[in-house]
């Protein structure tokens, strides 16, 4: 069957069912809002056990990094973010998904070639980026405010 691009996309749209924006934006904002419920409440548990407030905060990422590392690995979060989307996917959270998500889906291949190698798919450019980003801050900063 051949097509034009034209006639294409008229078939992808007469076949494509509109989105519910507003529900969908809605659903974001109360996933994304009781994430940060939650962050908040670990940080209030965190320091009422004693932690500074520089130290709850670390501990308040690496456990919702965790959290949904997890949730990633039981295949529970792509089921939470197929109806909250950017709820689930901007805090955080979305970050931990994105690691470990390459390495669940080539974990068939093997722990070095399949899980590990696809961990660092995604880790390697932002860690790169990151760590250029800061080191040229870091130069502007010392050029730029020199005493």
């Amino acid at each position: 069957m051949d097509m034009t691009n034209e006639q294409y996309l008229k078939y992808v749209a007469a076949k494509a069912q509109p989105s519910p924006l507003a529900k969908d934006m809605a659903w974001a904002f109360v996933v994304g809002g009781l994430i940060c419920v939650a962050g908040q409440a670990l940080q209030n548990m965190y320091q009422g056990a004693g932690m500074t407030k520089d130290q709850a905060g670390t501990a308040v990422s690496v456990t919702l990094i965790l959290i949904a590392a997890v949730l990633t690995g039981l295949g529970l979060f792509d089921k939470l973010a197929k109806h909250a989307g950017a709820g689930t996917l901007v805090p955080i959270t979305g970050f931990a998904n994105a690691m470990v998500s390459p390495a669940m889906e080539f974990k068939a291949e093997g722990l070095v070639t399949g899980t590990a190698a696809k961990l660092f798919t995604v880790a390697g450019p932002v860690l790169v980026y990151g760590i250029s980003a800061s080191v040229i801050y870091g130069i502007l900063l010392l050029l730029l405010f020199r005493q």
